[in-house]
């Protein structure tokens, strides 16, 4: 059964997992994966007759991505895969009915980057599509994290990240004129880290 499922899924975000479990997504035929790497999510999409894009800006990452797409979906178009930057990215405005982008915002250099790369991944999806978003907050461990300036924080593990809090992902909600499908999630790990789930419907 794990191996059936590792071969249904790929090593899928687990928040991700419960919303194809919920048949969230089910009518999103164009589905993009903003930083998608080698394509960890995009393992159900391409099995199940998605169209599927997916940018990076780590040309390794889409040489590999292409060719998972050609064995699991040949006939989806490998120049579906391209060199880009979230905040630049070479899509129509109205394009895609889902928009991925797991672990990628909190690598935002400061909050007018942030600020680029959300407002573009919101750009190109279809009115009534679906934004699902994980990154790294501060929500839960506060007193833990040690601010840079500009969204820039130190964290107890010793990684550095831009962070958001509730409140600045309600602020873009209403900004975006967005719903939230799902209630905010935050992921504690060992107080070490957080990580914020943020489900996204564009009105």
């Amino acid at each position: 059964m794990q191996n059936n499922l590792q071969d249904l899924y790929g090593n899928i975000d687990i928040y991700l997992f419960d919303q194809l479990l919920k048949g969230t997504y089910n009518d999103c035929k164009t589905v993009l994966d903003v930083g998608c790497g080698g394509g960890r999510n995009l393992v159900y999409f391409l099995r199940n007759g998605y169209q599927v894009f997916g940018i990076d800006p780590n040309i390794q990452a889409i040489e590999a991505v292409k060719e998972l797409s050609s064995q699991l979906a040949p006939a989806n178009p490998k120049d579906n895969f391209t060199l880009a930057n979230a905040e630049d990215m070479p899509f129509p405005d109205n394009s895609f009915n889902l928009a991925i982008c797991s672990a990628v915002l909190h690598f935002a250099k400061n909050e007018v980057h942030f600020d680029a790369m959300l407002r573009s991944i919101w750009r190109v999806l279809k009115p009534g599509g679906y934004l699902f978003a994980r990154l790294a907050s501060d929500i839960g461990i506060e007193p833990l994290v040690h601010h840079l300036g500009d969204g820039r924080y130190l964290l107890p593990d010793g990684s550095e990240r831009f962070l958001v809090n509730e409140q600045t992902l309600l602020r873009y909600t209403r900004e975006l004129n967005g719903h939230l499908h799902e209630p905010i999630k935050t992921t504690n790990v060992q107080n070490l880290r957080c990580m914020t789930t943020w489900c996204l419907r564009k009105c």
